[in-house]
C-alpha cells in the first residue's frame, strides 16, 4: 500500500459521476472522501466502486499503478460535511444538476471552509465552453424553435455578463486577495485581544 497518498479530495455527491471522479482520484493515489447526506446513499457508492474496480482490474482496464484494493482503501464515505471538509485539498461538487441544490451545497460550503480557500467550478469558461461545444448544443436545441447562434457577439455578450457576477480578471482577484488579507489582519487582531480560555 503506498504510504504516503496525497488529499484528501473531496467529492460532494455520490451518484455515478461522484463515484466516477473518486476512482479517478485514487487511481491518482489520493485519498477521498466521498460525501453525501444519505449514510445508504454512501455505502451503495462504495459498494458500486468496489465492484467498478474489480471489473477494471478483471479487464486491465483499471487506472494507475496501484491495486484495486489498494484504490478502494483510500476512499472513504461521510455523510457530515463538516467532518467532510476538514482537511481537504480540493473540493469537487457533483451533485444533480439543480440549481437550488447547488446553491444549498456551495452556500453550507461557503459557511465552512477558511479565508484562504479558493472554489472554483470545474470548467475552463464560458468563451471556451462555447467555442467546443457551440455546434452540439445547437443540435440538441433545433427541436425547442429559433436556436441562438454559439459564437461572436452572442458569446461575448454572455462571458461579459458572466464576469460581471463572477470577476476573474486580474484587477478583481487583486481587489478580492487585498480585502482577504485585510479581513485576515482584523480576525488576527481581534483574537489577540481576546482573552484566552
Amino acid at each position: 500500500m503506498a504510504t504516503s497518498a496525497a488529499g484528501p479530495v473531496l467529492i460532494v455527491g455520490s451518484g455515478l459521476i461522484g463515484r466516477s471522479w473518486a476512482m479517478l482520484f485514487a487511481s491518482g493515489g489520493f485519498r477521498v472522501k466521498l460525501f453525501d447526506i444519505e449514510q445508504q446513499q454512501i455505502t451503495n457508492a462504495l459498494e458500486n466502486i468496489r465492484k467498478d474496480m474489480k471489473l477494471l482490474e478483471q479487464s486491465s482496464s483499471l487506472k494507475g499503478s496501484l491495486s484495486a484494493e489498494q484504490q478502494l482503501f483510500l476512499i472513504t464515505g461521510c455523510s457530515n460535511i463538516q467532518e467532510a471538509v476538514e482537511g481537504a485539498i480540493h473540493i469537487q461538487e457533483c451533485v444533480p444538476e439543480d440549481l437550488e441544490l447547488k446553491k444549498k451545497v456551495f452556500a453550507q460550503l461557503d459557511g465552512i471552509i477558511g479565508p484562504l480557500e479558493t472554489m472554483h467550478l470545474n470548467a475552463e469558461g464560458m468563451l471556451s465552453y462555447c467555442d467546443r461545444y457551440g455546434e452540439s448544443m445547437k443540435h440538441v436545441l433545433k427541436t425547442f424553435g429559433p436556436i441562438p447562434e454559439f459564437s461572436g457577439a452572442t458569446v461575448e455578450k454572455v462571458h461579459q455578463a458572466m464576469c460581471v457576477k463572477v470577476p476573474d480578471d486580474p484587477e478583481h482577484l487583486a481587489a478580492r486577495r487585498q480585502w482577504r488579507d485585510q479581513c485576515l489582519m482584523r480576525l488576527a487582531k481581534l483574537k489577540s485581544q481576546m482573552p484566552s480560555q
